[in-house]
Order: C-alpha cells, then sequence, then structure tokens
C-alpha cells in the first residue's frame, strides 16, 4: 500500500543511503512494509524523488575516480570483512529477512548463506579479474588485456530473495572496482539495508555503494541515467523486458534473469521416498516464491501411480508463521499475491485440470491475518490452462504425464522458459540423454533446485533471461569489466629499423 505522504507515527522510516550517509527521503510517497503472518505494519520505505536518485548516482560517480585506482587486495579485503560481519549476525538478518518476507527462520538464514557465499567469492578477486597475455606475437610484439571496471553499475532486486540477491550483485560489482546504486524490492528491503550497513561497517567507502527506493519511475531514472553503465535485475518476466529494452536504448549493458516454469522428470525408476521428498520441499519451500522452485512435474510412465503418495507427502507440511518451530510453508509476501494465486487456483479448476489437494484458506491458529495458502497440487495438467502457461508463484504443483523420456523432454523444450529443471532417475544414461538434449539453463539430476555455487554463474536461457552474462561466477566478472586489449612494442637504442610500414602486419 502506498501513501501520498508520511503521517507522524512510531513506525521507523527506512533511510536511503547516498554518499556513506543513511538519509531521510523528501519524497511524498511511502509505502508500508508488512510483516505477512500478522499483517504489522514494521516500517515505511520512501519512493526517491527524481533528484535523490541524481545525487546517488552522483556520489558513485565521484567515488568511481578513486575506487577504481584502490588497490585489488584492498578491495578484497573488504570482503573478508564482510563474510565474517555476515556470518556474526546470521541470526539478526534471518529475523529481519523472516519478519517482513515470510520464509521460515531456517529458510531465511539459507537465503542469507546463499548470499554469503557470493561475498567470500568477492574475497578472491584477486585471482577472478586476470587478464590475458601473449608473448612475442611478431617480432619484439606483445598482446595483453586489462580486466577494467565500467564505472556506475546498478541492481534492481525482487521480494523473494530480499539477501541473496542484493548480495549477488553488488559485492562482485564492487570487487571488480565499480561503484553501485542499488534498488531493492520496496516490499522487504530491511534486511537489504542492515546488509548495507553492514558492508559499510566492513570498509566500502562513501558513495562506493548507494541505495534508493522506489517503484517504476525510480527504475526508470535508472535505466535513462546517462552516468549508469551497466544494470543488473531479477524479477519478473514483464519488468525485466521492460528494464533491458529501455537500458539497452540507453547503452548500457544489462543482464535480466526473469521468469520461469521449471519442470522435473520423474522417472519410474527414481528413489521414490527421496523424490518425493525432493518434490515436496521444491514446490512448497518458501511458499512456492522462488524463481527456482519446481511448479511442473512430469511423471514418466509407472510415476504417474505416484501421485497419492506425492499428495500424502504435501499433507504432512506445516502452514504457519515463520517463527513457529517446524513450519514449513510460511504466508505469501502481501494479501495481493494471495489473491493472485487463489485466483489461479480457481482458474485450474475451471479450465479443467483435477484438483488432488487444494491449499485455499487454510485455518492457522494466531495467525488468522496472514497471507496463507497451503500446499496445492493439480493432475492433467496440460498448456493452455493458466495454471500450467502462467507462473503461479505460489505453493501449486502442477502434475503432467508422459509415456517416455524423449516426451517429457519434448514437453518441456515446448515451454518459453528456460530457468531451471531436474531429473530423478537412477539411470546414468537417462541423465545423460536428459542433459544433453533439455533446452534449459540449470540443470538438476536428483537435484530438485540446482541453483550453482559462485564458482559457476547462474545460467538461465530463453525467456526466462534477457542477456548473455549471468550474475555471479566467471561471467559476472565479464560482465562488469570492460576489455581493454593493448598491443605492445619497444625500442632501444640499437633497434634497426624497418621503414614505414604501409600493410595491416605487424613486422
Amino acid at each position: 500500500m502506498t501513501h501520498p505522504a508520511q503521517p507522524a507515527s512510531q513506525v521507523p522510516t527506512v533511510k536511503l543511503l547516498i554518499g556513506g550517509e543513511f538519509v531521510e527521503s523528501r519524497s511524498t510517497e511511502w509505502r508500508d512494509v508488512v510483516n505477512p503472518a500478522t499483517q504489522q505494519v514494521l516500517a515505511r520505505v520512501p519512493f526517491a524523488t527524481p533528484d535523490e536518485v541524481d545525487a546517488a548516482v552522483a556520489a558513485a560517480q565521484q567515488a568511481f575516480k578513486t575506487w577504481r585506482k584502490t588497490a585489488i587486495g584492498q578491495r578484497a579485503r573488504i570482503f573478508l570483512k564482510l563474510q565474517q560481519l555476515i556470518r556474526e549476525h546470521m541470526g539478526e538478518l534471518a529475523a529481519i529477512l523472516t519478519a517482513e518476507q515470510g520464509k521460515t527462520l531456517p529458510d531465511a538464514e539459507g537465503d542469507v548463506f546463499r548470499g554469503l557465499e557470493v561475498v567470500e567469492h568477492a574475497a578472491g578477486i584477486g585471482n577472478l579479474q586476470l587478464g590475458e597475455l601473449a608473448n612475442n606475437v611478431a617480432g619484439g610484439v606483445d598482446t595483453y588485456t586489462l580486466l577494467q571496471p565500467l564505472g556506475v553499475c546498478a541492481g534492481i532486486t525482487p521480494f523473494n530473495f530480499p539477501a541473496m540477491i542484493p548480495l549477488w550483485m553488488f559485492p562482485m560489482a564492487i570487487a571488480t572496482g565499480n561503484t553501485f546504486v542499488l534498488k531493492p524490492s520496496e516490499q522487504d528491503p530491511m534486511v537489504t539495508m542492515r546488509l548495507v550497513e553492514l558492508a559499510l561497517e566492513a570498509g566500502v567507502p562513501p558513495g562506493v555503494l548507494n541505495v534508493v527506493h522506489g517503484g517504476e519511475q525510480v527504475v526508470n531514472a535508472l535505466c535513462d541515467h546517462r552516468d549508469i553503465k551497466a544494470i543488473s535485475f531479477v524479477g519478473s518476466t514483464r519488468v525485466g523486458t521492460h528494464v533491458y529494452n529501455r537500458a539497452t536504448l540507453a547503452g548500457k549493458r544489462v543482464q535480466c534473469m526473469m521468469g520461469a516454469k521449471n519442470h522435473a522428470i520423474v522417472m519410474p525408476d527414481a528413489n521414490k521416498e527421496q523424490t518425493l521428498n525432493a518434490l515436496a520441499g521444491a514446490a512448497f519451500g518458501a511458499a512456492g516464491q522462488r524463481c527456482m522452485a519446481v511448479s511442473v512435474a512430469v511423471l514418466v510412465g509407472e510415476a504417474r501411480s505416484w501421485i497419492p503418495a506425492l499428495v500424502d507427502k504435501a499433507r504432512t507440511l506445516k502452514v504457519s508463521a515463520g517463527t513457529e518451530q517446524g513450519t514449513d510453508v510460511g504466508p505469501l509476501v502481501s494479501c495481493a499475491a494471495r489473491d493472485r494465486v487463489v485466483g489461479l487456483i480457481e482458474r485450474g479448476v475451471a479450465d479443467g485440470a483435477r484438483l488432488e489437494l487444494d491449499g485455499r484458506n487454510p485455518q492457522v491458529a494466531g495467525y488468522e491475518q496472514g497471507n496463507f495458502v497451503g500446499p496445492t497440487i493439480f493432475s492433467g495438467v496440460k498448456p493452455g490452462m493458466s495454471v500450467y502457461d502462467q507462473e503461479v508463484f505460489g505453493p501449486v504443483l502442477c502434475l503432467a504425464e508422459a509415456s517416455s523420456l524423449d516426451e517429457a523432454i519434448d514437453f518441456i523444450n515446448a515451454n518459453p522458459n528456460g530457468n531451471g529443471t531436474a531429473i530423478f532417475t537412477q539411470s546414468g544414461a537417462a541423465a545423460r540423454k536428459f542433459q544433453e538434449d533439455i533446452d534449459v539453463g540449470q540443470v538438476g539430476i536428483n537435484v530438485p533446485i540446482p541453483v550453482p555455487v559462485p564458482l559457476f554463474s547462474f545460467t538461465g536461457s530463453r525467456a526466462s533471461k534477457l542477456g548473455d552474462l549471468g550474475p555471479y561466477g566467471k561471467q559476472v566478472v565479464l560482465f562488469y569489466t570492460q576489455t581493454k586489449t593493448v598491443t605492445a612494442r619497444w625500442f632501444d637504442d640499437s633497434t634497426v629499423s624497418q621503414g614505414v610500414n604501409t600493410t595491416i602486419s605487424l613486422k
């Protein structure tokens, strides 16, 4: 909910970070940050003004002049300190995250930890930002490359991973010598801001990291700003496509990780108990609000008889507030998100899918106002049904059927999205065929959510990604740097002149 002005109240306000200072916004437009399990207003976040966005970019532009010259070891040591601080504050960070986003405390710690892994990787930037050299490519001529920072970069992050995804972005951007302007989700910015505070404590200089809050107007301002050289985005396909088109037209590098419809193939030879556990966890964990959630299971052959066992497994999951002991499925992030998911369940029924397990209107004692939807399972799902064609982003698992592995692979490849996929099997031949023939970026073999560790890069494809280089890992070093190729020849007084060379050849 947004408001025209900030009323006098005891609710804390979320600050902007500009030039190393946490400042109160002068905006007249504010939004409540709401606990999705209780509807308690936790804070109020401003939609930054155009002048505030300009000030943040100007601070980053000024800081870049000195930061780009900072020794690579000095930059690395900041992230060694930051990873230590994140570990020391893990419980606090998880509690903030659960309060504003809703996921369970163990899952919130996982959110922070998966971001921490990128911070650890950034601390090794001295081994990552290396050029290449070829000696004596012609007589007395050497060629080598330098990976130099771009300048001011920006990041736009979603609500579902308010710790991990900001940590995908600003540590690697800053470690490579850039400065950064971050726009976190306006729905749950508090844990992001706590991480930013820790980054300053770790030694990030004033202006190197800046934060602005807001919605579409702030996003457009970042896309259009002439001093921003690159933008990283994670979020919906609609917004990501808009960001990519607008920012690339403004001459920027852009990477957009967008929507998904992740399928898992279940072969009849799979370990049944392990597979059912994996499907339930990947489909319903985080209330299905993951871009890598398994939202479709394709049951091959005799695996089609596993539906009752899968439904029984889903029934065992506890729906409650993320702070409650033993909770498996927390609330959706907002009332609007809950209403959208419930609406898609209703459309699934109307479209003819069979509702095997109905998670609408669960009774959650003590949290009657929470945005809860319980685990929901449809069978007989086909393309053309809304519950299949759209990314539900809720605890809804669709079941489809195939008579063979080839048919299942063709079914997945016909879907426009290519974010993540998995196969459950005990056959090495089936697994290898799957990994070779499937047209999806992240592939799991008996792993339901194959998000790579930062030694590798996130590699969504097709409609799930715009831009050729992914977040974190080796690819993001290339994204955040400009390769400069130097060809050098040195002469001394004894060098014999070769005369005028009017050809393109090196002699």
